[in-house]
């Protein structure tokens, strides 16, 4: 009877695991969000010609592209280098600058960071995005200034006191939740009208935006509600995954490296899984 009570506590423990998972440190979640997810490094992280990373340059500023509407874009330094970089903001003020696009000096964060839809960052999220930034080695880079076509706004809205995350069970609100304020697909694959979001358009594509992997060049973002002619409603869920993670449509051809794969590549398959079923659940747009 020993014997077999072992047995059974042996077989317990297997299927428990061999106790309670480690819970998740802020900065540990801000890397999976920073470096994942909201793939910060597509703008702020200089790249070489292949469109690599530059080795120990995470963050550090310097990436330049053109927008035909907003002018010569350079990603700014956001490592935590004092002079060059965010190192004298406070985490709070680092939460405050990605949900409002304000600075610690009062001057307004231009396009194309999506102020919009970091309005959406859920508290924990966005104070986890601000504790792997101030985590990062600083590095000291000056970057050149971006020029602007368009005004600024006079502001993005009102301070923003608190916002809930979704519960992860709701597996579309959740996707929702990523595929908006965190990823901000809904950024470049919905269309503006005099630079107003159509809200009532999202995923209906038809952003022309700068060809990152193409200098000089521009893309069309696509549709990606379920239309079957004009967007995703005759791809698998497989196909939608391999497209987000690899670049890659159902017949082999390429997106355009303006979306950042090697990035999306790290997502886990919980979090792609959601976005597939919140993009599943949009209504069916035409066009572009």
């Amino acid at each position: 009877m020993r014997c077999w009570n072992a047995l059974v506590l042996v077989a317990a423990l297997a299927a428990a695991g061999t106790g309670p998972a480690r819970a998740e440190t802020p900065v540990e979640r801000g890397r999976y969000l920073v470096t994942a997810i909201a793939a910060c490094g597509n703008c702020h992280t200089p790249h070489d010609a292949a469109n690599r990373e530059l080795p120990g340059m995470e963050l550090a500023g310097g990436r330049e592209f053109d927008d035909a509407e907003l002018g010569h874009i350079v990603g700014p330094n956001i490592t935590p280098d004092r002079e060059t970089g965010i190192g004298a903001w406070s985490a709070a003020q680092i939460v405050t600058a990605l949900r409002t696009g304000r600075r610690p000096d009062g001057t307004l964060i231009a396009p194309p960071m999506p102020i919009e839809f970091y309005r959406g960052l859920g508290d924990r999220d966005a104070e986890a995005i601000a504790a792997y930034v101030k985590s990062l080695k600083p590095v000291h880079h000056a970057v050149a200034r971006s020029h602007y076509r368009v005004p600024l706004p006079p502001s993005y809205g009102p301070e923003v006191a608190h916002v809930a995350e979704p519960d992860r069970g709701d597996k579309v609100a959740y996707g929702a939740y990523l595929a908006g304020p965190v990823a901000h697909c809904m950024e470049c694959h919905t269309p503006r009208i005099r630079g107003v979001l159509q809200r009532d358009r999202l995923g209906a594509g038809g952003r022309e935006l700068p060809d990152i992997g193409h200098p000089g060049a521009l893309t069309v973002s696509r549709n990606i509600t379920p239309d079957p002619e004009h967007g995703l409603g005759k791809w698998s869920d497989a196909d939608i995954e391999r497209a987000i993670t690899l670049g890659l449509r159902p017949d082999g051809t390429r997106l355009a490296e303006t979306m950042p794969f090697a990035a999306y590549r790290r997502m886990t398959a919980a979090d792609l899984a959601a976005i597939v079923a919140y993009l599943r659940s949009l209504p069916p747009q035409q066009g572009p």
